[in-house]
């Protein structure tokens, strides 16, 4: 069964990611600098509507309004190396970061970050909070995270009418762990874990690929440590996202989705989840209009030439705001 994580259906090409990561470190940083200002100038060719929508999703993610000084622990562009980084957190900001001057600098907390941070820092995510602007997102991890169904031919009318769920439970992750325990005998359930085996035995299931899991109406989308990294490719299929209110973000604008529009609201104690359930299975128009809805919201993170242009603009303002010049 372990090799079903092998299985790349669906998933992002990782072979095409490294090498073409690994290329752009052999071309210098001078050529991109030098089309930096073509890049931020192509805003001008946006339509209205267009042009809105990225400046909205710009102080989305960067909400400094006022200039602020970093510490002098912040780091130079130049210091951030391939050998003392995640390998694709330092892959995702050198995508961006190429077109700046390599003597700018910023705090950069690659990970899985759940806090606040006392200055503005550059993050993958943050908890969703009106005062979360010292944490700028960026589309960190994007591997892993940002998968999307294409074409998916199974309509929910024809999907079994369960919950599934295959994911791993630590001790940092305890809200995991109740959901298992209140609903792993529950005949509408198709769940488990698949990792630490000897905890829990009884919570033990073999693991399902994507398509696996496309075969069930409803798919669990629980937060790990931060975000639930499942809820992007669940949003694309036809298969209806079940979780509680969100309390991390990411690139993905967790923070912006509306339950029972985008996804279906559970408790957090899960207490409704069969009422839940039982309500979209006898009301498949409702369904439908949720599956409509959450297709239609992944629209905005499809198109490569405007998230080009929010990501420089995201670490443009992030340079300004922390009195630098970019």
């Amino acid at each position: 069964m372990e090799l079903k994580r092998m299985s790349g259906k669906h998933k992002n090409n990782k072979i095409l990611y490294y090498a073409v990561n690994y290329l752009r470190q052999l071309i210098p940083k001078k050529r991109y600098q030098e089309k930096f200002e073509t890049k931020l100038n192509s805003i001008e060719s946006l339509n209205d509507e267009d042009l809105e929508k990225i400046i909205f999703r710009v102080n989305y993610y960067n909400k400094l309004d006022k200039t602020v000084e970093l510490a002098s622990e912040a780091k130079k562009l130049s210091d951030v190396s391939l050998e003392k980084s995640s390998k694709t957190f330092f892959f995702d900001l050198h995508e961006y970061s190429k077109y700046f001057d390599q003597s700018l600098k910023g705090n950069f907390l690659f990970g899985d970050i759940t806090h606040i941070p006392r200055d503005p820092s550059l993050v993958k995510s943050r908890p969703i909070s009106d005062n979360n602007a010292n944490s700028i997102i960026l589309k960190w991890n994007k591997l892993r995270h940002f998968m999307f169904i294409k074409n998916e031919k199974k309509q929910y009318s024809q999907k079994k009418n369960m919950l599934v769920f295959r994911g791993k439970v630590h001790d940092i992750t305890p809200h995991r762990a109740q959901f298992l325990e209140k609903y792993i005998d529950h005949p509408m359930c198709d769940i488990g874990k698949v990792n630490n085996k000897l905890i829990n035995p009884e919570w033990n299931a073999d693991r399902m690929t994507i398509d696996e899991q496309l075969e069930y109406k409803f798919i669990l989308c629980l937060e790990g440590i931060d975000v639930a990294s499942n809820l992007k490719w669940v949003m694309s299929s036809n298969s209806l996202a079940v979780m509680p209110k969100p309390k991390f973000e990411t690139w993905f604008m967790e923070g912006r989705l509306i339950p029972d529009h985008h996804y279906v609201l559970i408790k957090d104690d899960y207490s409704d989840l069969e009422t839940k359930l039982e309500y979209y299975i006898n009301n498949p128009d409702k369904a439908d209009a949720i599956l409509k809805n959450s297709n239609d919201y992944l629209i905005q993170f499809q198109n490569k030439q405007f998230e080009d242009l929010i990501s420089l603009m995201v670490l443009s303002k992030y340079f300004e705001k922390t009195n630098q010049h970019s």
